[in-house]
């Protein structure tokens, strides 16, 4: 890749989503939460089995963070909301962080079907990809 500026390489911006665009990537992002949030509530108990049994009121965890992910997919959609909503789901992410490495190191099954261990390895760095997606699509002034 060529350099138009010192530290710039070509084709590169940084210049901020376009409204439209962070637009469509809150909706996702709401649609994404949202799913994930009721599928705490419909089927919790492979959300409870990577809890770490260190933590106490695994169940009720599950169901909480279930709820944070809803109201915070309901809260992204609204200009009045959507910081607060958003710096919630960052501290939701940063929050299950540890129940995906506990699932990484202990195995995970979804319905009978064990999750394939470097599948659940690879979804550790997603969690800052997802972090990053809030960020960019809900913090940064329209």
């Amino acid at each position: 890749m060529r350099a138009d500026a010192p530290g710039q390489a070509r084709g590169l911006s940084r210049a901020p989503l376009r409204p439209r665009s962070r637009a469509a990537a809150r909706f996702a992002l709401a649609a994404l939460f949202a799913a994930a949030g009721v599928n705490h509530f419909a089927a919790p108990e492979p959300y409870v089995a990577i809890v770490p049994p260190a933590l106490p009121w695994r169940e009720a965890l599950v169901y909480i963070s279930g709820a944070a992910e809803i109201a915070g997919a309901l809260g992204i959609l609204f200009r009045r909301t959507r910081r607060p909503a958003a710096a919630g789901l960052i501290a939701l992410l940063a929050a299950v962080f540890p129940a995906n490495i506990y699932a990484a190191l202990h195995g995970m099954q979804l319905g009978g079907w064990h999750v394939p261990e470097w599948l659940l390895w690879a979804r550790l760095p997603l969690q800052a990809v997802l972090i990053a997606w809030v960020y960019i699509a809900c913090w940064r002034a329209d």
